[in-house]
């Protein structure tokens, strides 16, 4: 960026701008930049926590239930067992969706 100012900048311009909004876009696609990765933090922290909230209810429910419908609660044992296979590949998906973009956002701008 420092030996190559111009031609750093003009990754960032899409070509055939008009020279006077060259500054304006050149500010919208750093900020830019910067948001992508936060947002797909953000992305996979609400997945995932999602997924440990309905984990935790429904535990939850499973130790309501024991000491009062002990049939429902093996019923909601089986569907907490089958939740949280579901959160476990859920859990890889999301880290591999997240290494995916990252090194696409990445790869972009280098």
């Amino acid at each position: 960026m420092r030996n190559y100012t111009t031609r750093s900048l003009a990754h960032l311009v899409p070509e055939g701008s008009p020279t006077p909004l060259i500054p304006v876009l050149i500010i919208i696609e750093t900020i830019s930049l910067f948001i992508r990765p936060i947002a797909l933090g953000v992305r996979l922290t609400a997945n995932l926590t999602a997924g440990h909230l309905l984990i935790q209810l429904i535990a939850t429910a499973v130790f309501v239930l024991i000491s009062t419908i002990p049939a429902v609660a093996f019923l909601t044992i089986i569907v907490f067992v089958l939740i949280t296979f579901l959160e476990i590949a859920v859990a890889i998906i999301q880290a591999y969706v997240f290494i995916l973009l990252l090194s696409l956002y990445l790869q972009e701008n280098v």
